[in-house]
């Protein structure tokens, strides 16, 4: 039997989203609870595939089916697509199975050309009917060239605006008939000046080239854009829905609105909508003229709008969510044009879910999952003023690294970052790309501005911990960093311009946008309060200083999955003595220095078991290569060299020695402590005295560490390491004379120790995946340099995300779940987290909840989405 392409509206229903998309499925539903919807049909999401598979082109099959729905309707609505005496007008709208800004617009009143607009003129003697045909026809040309054909919108309203000019008028509806007509014959002439051929005047044609335009807008760079940032695949296809024209511009007893059930900014119970008399659908939207509000309309068409409020409720008891709205009326008769779960901002979402489950329209699981995550990023950083965005323009875009607005004076080095921060001014701190030892000036801006580097990069890393704003790899940038200036978007920026960034878009402007402060009300402690009910994956933070760790307490972390050890190393104090260590000849050299770090390390940790009240605390040993310590500035070097007694030129040495070709495949992680175990014995020195110490001071904690060795790719050097440390703590528990219990594990970020993973769980306590370094190895990808070529993959369909940013559950999920299949058989005490960034996204937490992770750990700003994404896991598996 051959596909079925096309469904009426009366033949499908809500649960069809898949198939009819959003607005088709809507549309089906309306009319199957007895809405007054025109009644139309819906061009499937597999038509779209397989025009896609046809190599573009809409097969005679799925035509011949078209043209059977348009039969189906003329029945219906009694009129002839293309006939003289009684033509059938249709809308062409896009309709994905998710909501997609970017997609093709509306195409209105399809049908009409030069024999239609004069056999309906000569039908209806009323002057104001001609105005409403040429008003509709100009309209039509204007919308086909622009949507379908690609001739911009620019050419059209030039001609409207020196019309209304010539004619001494200020609005559309001033003009006359005659005036429109003249439009109508200059726009033809316009189009045909840009196509090189005369528009369509076959109403077939015009449908077939409206219903492709809609498929080709499906991979067109914007909608590609959108999908790629909030998950939805290339696959899924669109929808068409064609239906006849209702018309709101046909005289003054008619008109058009969009309406809300509530406040979609606030959540607040009360219709919002605005209308507009004798006008379509377009003129709400594009703000020529000012609507009027939704509750005038009672007193324009009273049995409307008390129609209209009826069926607010029929939608909302119905849909038993927010409900945006669109719609017609036609001669004081309303017609619905579309309904949709609608957008909200992050605090409406909170306060809908939780009115929605007083109101017993949900209960508190549908309450949870029906908030987006993502969304909750909002609440917790600054944002932009709205308004104040509305009138900016950006000058370029990057990688929206980390969420929140920032702005501020450019500044090119954390030094002057630090500088400038001291004398009360805020500043962005813009890059080629930042390395560990811009973490201080990192600390102090307001927003992170790189040229280079993903979503994994170090600055995107370190400022999402941080919970600053960043915007990462923005290679239009063209930056001198020496001579303190870059150039965007044709602007040069020196020290001290004015700067704003966006972090969740990307966006960045040449000038300053006023921020409003993150806010967090009642509702979403309730919300979070249900998520923890449901979930079964616990939630720690990546934390390396206790202020990110209080942070990721009150939003909810369970415990530190990772505290970097290294970044503790770059306070002046500390990195001094560190260096001397790298840069020592022997064993006593190195041991005196490490000896300098030992009592900084412990009172950082003993700070970090402080603020987590017994809570678990994961602290990895350190992990990045040598050379990243070294000193690069000749002063630094000089002075380096002086406090070891040794000439600057054997300092240089040193450092010459440490350069690798491959970094991060080079001697790091557990490779360092094969090479130097006294690195790895002080760092337990530290762990253990200070768990001593807070067991001692707060008896009722259960401090118990947890020490990870990173990078381990075979089990006899996780072992070899492991006895360095387990001899070193228990020589320390016996002689505080207390007993304090730890574990020892180690992080899966090489694929080889996924492969072994068997074997690797017979020394490790806990894995921990490290799924940066894990995407990175088993892609072979640099994750600093992947964006200079991903963006071709994403052109070419052959990724449709970024693998650093979302997990890749096909390969590196892959990887993942041999480890843990392989792992806990052999230790069935084996705990299993995962610390890379895909922690915090709500996809990746809800793969770890599927193949059975213990916890995820995240920075501290993701935690509510990752608590939030668990419960939601959690509820879906429940269902399903």
């Amino acid at each position: 039997m051959s596909t079925k392409w096309v469904y009426l509206f009366n033949e499908g229903d809500a649960t069809m989203r898949n198939l009819l998309g959003g607005k088709g499925a809507n549309l089906a539903e309306m009319s199957k609870i007895g809405l007054p919807v025109p009644q139309g049909f819906t061009i499937t999401t597999e038509a779209c595939t397989q025009y896609y598979e046809d190599g573009r082109k809409i097969n005679d099959e799925i035509m011949g089916q078209v043209m059977d729905g348009v039969a189906k309707m003329e029945e219906i609505n009694g009129k002839k697509f293309g006939d003289l005496k009684n033509p059938l007008l249709v809308s062409v709208r896009s309709g994905a199975r998710a909501s997609m800004p970017g997609m093709m617009d509306t195409i209105l009143n399809l049908g009409l050309n030069d024999d239609v607009v004069a056999a309906m003129i000569a039908g209806n003697s009323d002057p104001k009917f001609e105005r409403f045909v040429y008003d509709s026809y100009r309209r039509f040309i204007q919308m086909f060239s622009d949507v379908v054909m690609e001739v911009g919108k620019k050419y059209f309203e030039q001609l409207i605006d020196k019309m209304k000019e010539e004619k001494g008028v200020k609005f559309d509806v001033e003009l006359t008939a005659a005036d429109l007509k003249t439009l109508a014959e200059q726009f033809k002439a316009e189009y045909k000046n840009q196509i090189g051929s005369d528009f369509p005047a076959d109403p077939v044609e015009q449908l077939k080239l409206a219903v492709e335009a809609v498929f080709k807008s499906w991979d067109n760079p914007r909608a590609n854009v959108y999908r790629r940032d909030n998950d939805i695949p290339y696959s899924w296809g669109t929808a068409v829905n064609v239906m006849p024209m209702v018309f709101g511009n046909l005289n003054d007893e008619s008109g058009t609105g969009v309406a809300f059930t509530r406040d979609p900014a606030t959540g607040e119970k009360k219709l919002m909508g605005e209308f507009l008399k004798n006008a379509q659908g377009e003129d709400v939207v594009a703000g020529v003229r000012t609507p009027m509000p939704i509750s005038q309309m009672e007193q324009e068409f009273p049995e409307a709008y008390a129609e209209f409020i009826k069926v607010c409720d029929i939608l909302e008891n119905h849909y038993h969510d927010m409900q945006d709205m669109e719609f017609t009326v036609e001669n004081q008769k309303l017609y619905m044009l579309q309904c949709r779960n609608g957008k909200r901002t992050a605090p409406a979402a909170l306060k809908i879910a939780c009115d929605l489950v007083d109101e017993g329209h949900k209960t508190e699981e549908e309450a949870v999952a029906m908030i987006d995550p993502r969304n909750l990023d909002t609440l917790l950083h600054p944002q932009f003023d709205a308004k104040a965005l509305k009138s900016a323009t950006p000058l370029g875009k990057g990688l929206g690294a980390s969420p929140g607005a920032a702005c501020g004076k450019v500044v090119f080095s954390a030094e002057d970052a630090e500088a400038w921060a001291a004398r009360g001014e805020k500043v962005v701190l813009v890059r080629l790309e930042t390395s560990p030892e811009d973490i201080t000036g990192m600390k102090v801006s307001q927003g992170i501005l790189t040229v280079r580097g993903g979503m994994t990069s170090h600055a995107a890393v370190v400022a999402r911990g941080m919970g600053t704003c960043c915007v990462s790899g923005c290679g239009d940038i063209a930056i001198d960093e020496i001579a303190k200036q870059f150039t965007l978007g044709g602007k040069i920026f020196t020290e001290g311009s004015e700067i704003s960034i966006d972090g969740t878009t990307g966006n960045i402007y040449g000038e300053i946008i006023p921020t409003v402060p993150a806010s967090i009300s009642g509702e979403f402690g309730r919300v979070m309060a249900w998520a923890d009910k449901y979930r079964k994956l616990r939630v720690r933070t990546n934390a390396d200083t206790p202020a990110d760790a209080k942070r990721a307490r009150e939003l909810g972390a369970e415990g530190i999955g990772l505290c970097r050890t290294e970044h503790m190393f770059f306070e002046e104090s500390r990195i001094e003595a560190f260096r001397e260590m790298i840069c020592s000849d022997t064993q006593e050299e190195r041991e005196a220095a490490l000896a300098k770090i030992l009592p900084y390390q412990q009172t950082d940790f003993e700070q970090l078991y402080e603020a987590l009240e017994g809570c678990p605390v994961t602290i990895r040993f350190l992990d990045p290569p040598l050379h990243e310590f070294v000193p690069t500035e000749e002063k630094d070097i000089t002075k380096l060299a002086y406090k070891q007694g040794k000439s600057v030129e054997k300092i240089k040495e040193y450092i010459s020695s440490l350069h690798e070709f491959n970094p991060m495949m080079g001697h790091r992680g557990i490779r360092l402590a094969v090479t130097y175990p006294e690195i790895a014995k002080m760092q337990t020195k530290a762990v253990i005295r200070a768990a001593v110490n807070v067991s001692k001071k707060h008896p009722d904690w259960n401090v118990k560490p947890e020490i990870m060795i990173p990078l381990v790719c075979d089990v006899k050097e996780l072992k070899q390491v492991k006895k360095v440390v387990v001899e070193t703590a228990d020589a320390e528990i016996e002689a505080s004379g207390t007993k304090l219990e730890y574990s020892v594990g180690t992080m899966i970020e090489i694929p080889r120790a996924a492969l072994t993973a068997d074997d690797i769980a017979k020394e490790a306590d806990f894995f921990c995946f490290g799924t940066n370094d894990l995407t990175q190895m088993t892609f072979g990808f640099s994750r600093d340099d992947a964006g200079k070529f991903l963006e071709a993959y994403y052109d070419t369909k052959i990724f449709e995300n970024d693998p650093f940013a979302k997990l890749d559950q096909t390969g590196v999920g892959k990887l993942m779940k041999m480890a843990i299949d392989l792992g806990k058989p052999v230790n069935p005490n084996l705990h299993v987290g995962i610390c890379g960034e895909h922690g915090g996204d709500p996809t990746s937490v809800e793969f770890c909840h599927k193949i059975g992770l213990d916890y995820v750990s995240c920075s501290p700003f993701r935690v509510p989405i990752a608590r939030l994404a668990a419960a939601q896991a959690a509820i879906a598996q429940k269902s399903n």
